[in-house]
């Protein structure tokens, strides 16, 4: 329990064999954080502003920007912080908050791009009764849903893994508190702990993926049998977006939480793709190939920074 812990504070060693790259990892890491956010509060402005993208697609892919702009928040600034020279040290709560609002946002996307893979198989599946199905209240149950299972998820790896004593070694060999590294400094055995996390991080993750295969399954068959091969093309291109976004999304969890001989410099490395990098793609992935956000986008920025409407 936290009582029974001497531990009161953690050292954050940063990303393993990047000795001496502190002003260069900064720099790029910074510009990472800043695109991150610039680009899901553009898509955010863009949804919320825009009418006609007031439909559940976008009403998810509006949580979905949100969701990006925390995410990073998570590790990133005290990754910064220390990066430019400043103290490495995070107190024992800091260190609880930062895997706890880890987990609870990773899980949130999880269970968004599996609400995400339903609504498209509404939309593409029984298109009549899109509305009826996928009604205000219903879309409003779904996102407060991915957000309540997260944070169930969330507050039980937390648990599990601060309930365990610390009270020796207080530096975590990684640039933030997350599970495995945790489990490395607590003084007691620790196997049923990693037995049971490897079960509760890999079980959701998967059961989601299986639910999402299902939906697009489901699709595809419909697509193919649209007669029609501009109905196809526009059906695959409403889909191809959220299918990139799914794989960019499980590839690390997978590399991260499911191999069985971790290394820590690789998993350090997928770990800043997945905090900075894919949160920082998703904009793109969904405005590049959307008419609809694009031009949304385009009419934000004429607001933002006086350009001109014909871009």
């Amino acid at each position: 329990m936290r009582n029974a812990s001497v531990v009161t504070e953690f050292i954050l060693l940063g990303i393993p064999h990047t000795k001496d790259l502190e002003t260069m990892l900064f720099v790029l890491f910074l510009f990472f954080y800043i695109f991150t956010l610039m680009g899901n509060l553009l898509i955010l402005l863009a949804i919320v502003s825009s009418i006609p993208l007031h439909t559940p697609m976008y009403f998810f892919l509006s949580k979905l920007s949100l969701c990006d702009i925390f995410f990073p928040s998570v590790s990133s600034p005290k990754m910064l912080f220390y990066l430019s020279g400043n103290s490495r040290t995070i107190s024992y709560a800091g260190c609880a908050s930062q895997l706890f609002f880890y987990h609870f946002l990773g899980c949130t996307e999880c269970f968004l791009y599996t609400v995400m893979a339903y609504d498209r198989f509404v939309a593409i599946c029984h298109p009549l009764r899109y509305t009826i199905i996928m009604s205000h209240r219903v879309c409003a149950i779904l996102a407060l849903g991915t957000s309540v299972f997260g944070c169930i998820q969330a507050t039980f790896l937390t648990t599990l893994t601060f309930q365990l004593p610390y009270c020796g070694r207080n530096e975590v060999d990684y640039f933030f508190c997350d599970i495995p590294v945790m489990l490395k400094l607590a003084c007691a055995d620790t196997s049923a702990m990693e037995m049971v996390g490897f079960i509760s991080v890999g079980l959701m993750p998967l059961s989601c993926f299986l639910l999402i295969l299902t939906s697009y399954s489901c699709i595809v068959y419909s697509i193919l049998k649209i007669h029609s091969a501009e109905g196809r093309r526009r059906a695959f291109s409403t889909c191809s977006a959220h299918l990139t976004a799914i794989l960019l999304f499980y590839m690390p969890v997978v590399l991260i939480y499911l191999r069985p001989t971790p290394s820590p410099w690789m998993d350090a490395t997928v770990q800043v793709l997945n905090n900075l990098v894919t949160p920082m793609l998703n904009p793109l992935i969904y405005s590049l190939r959307n008419k609809e956000v694009k031009s949304s986008l385009k009419k934000v920025l004429h607001q933002l920074i006086f350009l001109p409407e014909k871009l």
